[in-house]
Order: structure tokens, then C-alpha cells, then sequence
């Protein structure tokens, strides 16, 4: 098939504009990687330090002919995606020396829980919490004895710095191994629903923590589709997974047999193996445009809008929010995933899953099929499905038809013609709306504006029963900048249930929502943020503001912004408690949510 003519103009684009740092790229990694395997420059004294606690693996380790795997891990047993991974060391060991190589443990880099921290300080940690680990993997391949790397992550911002990390060593092959989702508990709708009557004050904090306890309930990543997920769809899209590895529950077999299989092909794509494949070359601006088709089409996490120009920029492409609107119009969404429909990733995964949405997307022409890979070249490998054979893994052909068109649809007969993720402009500046679970007569809000500077204040609000009519709630100095960009999903709930009251409502934030936001209009991530003296900053309770995501527009109307002074916060308090003090420096030299709100790249 054909690719889409706005497929083919968007990637030119990308191609043009990232002319320039693109080839800087290329040059930095053809000139590391003419050096060869990296042990082979390090002195005897720098390889006896590296290998004095391997045991039985050193005479492999001193032989160039091995390959050695560099394991940067995101264990923790807080996080129930991530404790999986406690044993994944000795297994990837184990498969390494079975396949002729050996396997360390470069590194850990911290991971920690938006569920956990949501609503609270911690939050004001989480985004920056990226650039910590992107640093950390760093670090941990720094020694230069690594022929190739496993990365072992699967949540917000761990899989965005994990993949910033294996860009900037793109001259050393990486696979990404996942740990899978847990197995389905209590639905997610009925989680939403004991959420909503809690902050309604119709039940009690016991009903509610039974639900939470139901809905979380044991190893493997949450079951609705926000942004670990979301990274778990990407990974794959954009060729860094075994094809089908993202959504099988950890402990079984085949999850095993995955891990195993992740590992052999570490040792085949790296130099010293038959097929080399260095990050570098996978990561260019088709995989990055197939991971943008992929997150339309399954209606994914908005917070990759601004994960995925961060880890581009490390790769030396350069993404626009345009990109993404573009992409977005021409996308069908063809997923109906908690919260954009009742089904989890469980559900998805057996209506026919990842195999049977991109066999879809390249045969309507929306993806590039001409893509490097970890599995091989073309993304046609990620059609295919992985089954557990006497020797292993084995691959056959995915899914054609879907086994519930209430959760999958061809790309033909979708669940609506574009992915939802919307661009909007206006003389609030910039910012995004999802509208994938938004429902249409919702699309367009014009309505007086409430102002808050904290999440808390907007809570309080609700509580005494101050929102009695229409309203766009305005929450600003929540960019990167004030205060870290905290997700402010802790306010779903009482934006819901004012919906459901039968109000007009709608967000407007220069901060951040969670990947599981869905049923609220909200315009997010508007930048230049408050903190920098962007138009947000200027407006006032009672100004008129229409969000309009048929036209993609965001204004404040019958006002002379030009005419008033920024509003200011006192923002003293944030730089305090709960490791605040740490990243000053952070945001002090934070870029700009449209670019990616990066630290270091």
C-alpha cells in the first residue's frame, strides 16, 4: 500500500527540520561505533575492575569473541509493574551464557509510581524524575564493556529516559524487555464510578480503598490504558521490543520465553553478533512517526506528547505539536481502552492486540514499513505474534480479523476517523487536548473563568460548593518551570462529577493530566507557562474563554491581553520538602513543555 500522502509530508517535514542535529547525530555514533567493541581499548587494569566479582563468566568476559550484555534495570517491588523485573538478572544471565555470552548489570535508575505520588508533593518530582534516569543509564553504560544493552522498565517517565539513554549510546544495540500487565481486577469503570461517589460525598474512605485495593491487586502494570501502556505500545511500534512482547502477564511461560528471546537477540545485534543493529539506526524519524500513528490509533497517554520530543531530540529529530495534530486528523482510532472505552489491555491484547493493529495501519498506507528493527528489517515482524514452542519462542502470523469489534476495529470501520489528540492555538498560546473519550457535544466550552495557582485550592472550591453553573477552571503555575509539571489527575473526579451534574466544564493548565484522564475537555500543557509570563498568566475570574477542539483554538475573548500585567505566584513553597531542595537546577534550566519540557536534551 501506498504510504498516506500526510504520513509521506509530515515526515519530510520532520526530515527538513531536523537536518542539522540529525547528522551531528550520525557523525557522533559512526565515530564511536568505528572504534569496535569497547572493552577491547580498555587497559587490563580497567577490565580486571569490571569483571572481579563475574566468577565463572571472566574467561568469557576477557574474550572479545563474547558478546556482553549491559542490563540497566527499573526494579523496585513499590511498583507493581516493575517488581517482576526483581528476577530478570539472573535469567538474562542465564540465557547469555546459553547463547555463548554474558550479561552485568550495568546499572539501576530509579522509578517511581504516579499512582503513588498523585495529588501529592511527591508529584512535583515525577517529570523531572525522566532526566534523572536518562543520567543514571547513563552512567551505568559509561564503563564502556557493553556490546549491547537490556533495558528493563515499563512505566511514565522510566521507558521516555530509558530510551533518551539508549539514543545518546546509539552506537551500542538496545532491546527493550517489558514485565507485562497485571491480570484484570476490578473493572475500571466501576473504580472510576466508587471515585467520583467518594468525592461527591456519597461513600466513605473504607468503599473507596476496597475498590482501589480491587483495581491494583498485584505483579504487572495497571490494566487501563494510560501512559505505561502507552510506552509499552510505542516500544513496539517503533521497533526497540520483540514483536508481541508488550502485553503478556508476567510469570508465565511465554513472558519467560520472551525474556530469554530478548536476550539472544541482545548478543545477535550487537558487533561482535551476525546482524548488528545500533539504536541509532532504528531511532530516526520514521520509527518516531510510527510511534506518533501508533499513539493516535490507540487513543494513548497525553503525557507522550511530551515524552516523545524529548527522546527524539536525544536521536537528533525534531518534533512540532503540529506533527502530532496532523497525524492525529488522518489516524483512525480503532481502540476502545479504559479510559477511552470500558475494556483494559488485557481485553485489547486478546481482541487481536498490537499484531492486528499494525498489519491494519500498514496495509491502509499509515505507517512506514521500511523501518530498522530489533527483530530485523521492516516493520512487518511486528505483525506476527510470538507462540511457545519445545525450543522457544516461535512467530506466526498475527491476527486478521479482530475477536471484539467492541475493542478493536479495523482500520476500515473505526471507532471514529481520527486519533483525538488535538493541537490548540490562540491567544493563550499552545497547548493539546485529547478528545478520544471526550464526548462530541462537549468539543466546544465557552464559559466564565475560575482561577486557581494549586490543585488543592480547586479541591477546597468544590468542597464548599462554589461551582453552581458553567465554568472553565483555570489552574496555572503548574508548568515545568513553577513547579515540576505535576499531573493533576487527582482533580478528574470532581471535574466528572460537576460534568455529570450537568454543568459546562472544562480545564485549562499549563501543567500536566494523567494517561488515564478521559471524559472532561482540557486544554493542557499551555505554553509559554505562567511561570514564564505566558499569556495564561494574564487572564482573570470571569474572563470568557472558549476551548474549541473542532477548530483546534483556545482564546480568551473581548480582552486586550496586551493591556494587563502578569499575574505572579509565590512559588517559594515548592522548592521545599519531599526532595524538593534537589531540583532547583531543574527547573531552573527546564525547556518548554512544547519541546519536551527537557532538562537534559
Amino acid at each position: 500500500m501506498p504510504l498516506h500522502p500526510t504520513i509521506a509530508a509530515v515526515t519530510d517535514r520532520i526530515r527538513a527540520r531536523s537536518e542539522g542535529p540529525r547528522r551531528r547525530y550520525l557523525d557522533t555514533m559512526a565515530r564511536a561505533a568505528a572504534e569496535g567493541p569497547r572493552r577491547a581499548h580498555l587497559t587490563c587494569g580497567n577490565q580486571a575492575h569490571a569483571y572481579a566479582a563475574m566468577g565463572d563468566d571472566k574467561a568469557a568476559l576477557t574474550a572479545s569473541s563474547a558478546g556482553n550484555i549491559g542490563i540497566i534495570t527499573a526494579y523496585n517491588d513499590m511498583l507493581s509493574a516493575h517488581q517482576p523485573f526483581e528476577t530478570y538478572p539472573d535469567k538474562i544471565r542465564a540465557a547469555a551464557r546459553a547463547a555463548g555470552g554474558t550479561a552485568q548489570v550495568a546499572g539501576g535508575v530509579p522509578a517511581m509510581c504516579d499512582g503513588v505520588t498523585q495529588g501529592q508533593t511527591g508529584m512535583e518530582l515525577s517529570l523531572f524524575s525522566r532526566d534523572v534516569i536518562a543520567l543514571a543509564a547513563g552512567v551505568g553504560l559509561s564503563h564502556n564493556v557493553f556490546d549491547s544493552a537490556i533495558y528493563l522498565g515499563v512505566c511514565d517517565k522510566i521507558v521516555p529516559g530509558l530510551v533518551i539513554a539508549a539514543a545518546t549510546f546509539g552506537y551500542i544495540p538496545g532491546v527493550f524487555v517489558p514485565a507485562g500487565p497485571m491480570v484484570s481486577g476490578l473493572p475500571n469503570d466501576e473504580k472510576a464510578k466508587v471515585r467520583q461517589q467518594f468525592a461527591a460525598g456519597e461513600i466513605g474512605r473504607d468503599a473507596l480503598m476496597a475498590a482501589e485495593m480491587a483495581s491494583y491487586h498485584g505483579p504487572g502494570t495497571c490494566t487501563f490504558y494510560g501512559t505505561a501502556n502507552t510506552n509499552q505500545m510505542l516500544m513496539e511500534f517503533m521497533g526497540l521490543h520483540m514483536p508481541g512482547a508488550s502485553f503478556v502477564n508476567p510469570g508465565t511461560p511465554l513472558r519467560e520465553a520472551l525474556t530469554v528471546a530478548a536476550t539472544e537477540r541482545a548478543l545477535a545485534i550487537s558487533a561482535l553478533g551476525n546482524a548488528y543493529t545500533p539504536v541509532c539506526d532504528v531511532l530516526d524519524e520514521r520509527a518516531f512517526v510510527n510511534g506518533l500513528v501508533g499513539l493516535m490509533a490507540t487513543g494513548g497517554s497525553t503525557n507522550l506528547v511530551i515524552h516523545l520530543p524529548a527522546m527524539a531530540r536525544a536521536a537528533g529529530v525534531i518534533l512540532d505539536l503540529q506533527d502530532f495534530s496532523d497525524i492525529s486528523a488522518i489516524t483512525p482510532l480503532m481502540a476502545k481502552v479504559y479510559p477511552n472505552g470500558l475494556a483494559d489491555v488485557n481485553h485489547f491484547h486478546a481482541a487481536g492486540g498490537l499484531a492486528y493493529m499494525i498489519g491494519q495501519l500498514l496495509d491502509a498506507g499509515l505507517l512506514h514499513d521500511d523501518t530498522v528493527t530489533i527483530a530485523g528489517k521492516g516493520l512487518a515482524h511486528y505483525t506476527r505474534e510470538p507462540k511457545l514452542a519445545e525450543t522457544g519462542v516461535i512467530y506466526a502470523d498475527g491476527p486478521k480479523i479482530s475477536a471484539n469489534d467492541r475493542i478493536l476495529r479495523p482500520a476500515a470501520d473505526p471507532f471514529q476517523a481520527s486519533g483525538g489528540l488535538i493541537q490548540l492555538q490562540g491567544n493563550l498560546g499552545r497547548g493539546v487536548i485529547k478528545t478520544s473519550a471526550v464526548a462530541p457535544e462537549r468539543h466546544i466550552i465557552q464559559a466564565p473563568a475560575r482561577i486557581f495557582h494549586t490543585q488543592e485550592s480547586v479541591k477546597d472550591a468544590f468542597k464548599a460548593g462554589e461551582f453552581t453553573s458553567d465554568t472553565v477552571i483555570v489552574v496555572r503555575f503548574q508548568g515545568p518551570k513553577s513547579n515540576g509539571m505535576p499531573e493533576l489527575h487527582s482533580l478528574t473526579p470532581i471535574l466528572a462529577v460537576l460534568q455529570d451534574r450537568g454543568h459546562k466544564v472544562a480545564l485549562v493548565t499549563d501543567g500536566r493530566m494523567s494517561g488515564a484522564s478521559g471524559k472532561v475537555p482540557s486544554a493542557i500543557h499551555v505554553s509559554p507557562e505562567a511561570a514564564d509570563g505566558g499569556p495564561i498568566s494574564l487572564i482573570r475570574d470571569g474572563d470568557i474563554i472558549r476551548l474549541d477542539a473542532t477548530t483546534g483554538t483556545i482564546a480568551v475573548l473581548d480582552v486586550d491581553l496586551a493591556t494587563r500585567s502578569p499575574a505572579t505566584a509565590d512559588l517559594t513553597g515548592n522548592g521545599t520538602g519531599v526532595g524538593r531542595e534537589l531540583f532547583e537546577i531543574f527547573r531552573r534550566s527546564v525547556g518548554p513543555s512544547a519541546d519536551g519540557a527537557g532538562v537534559v536534551v
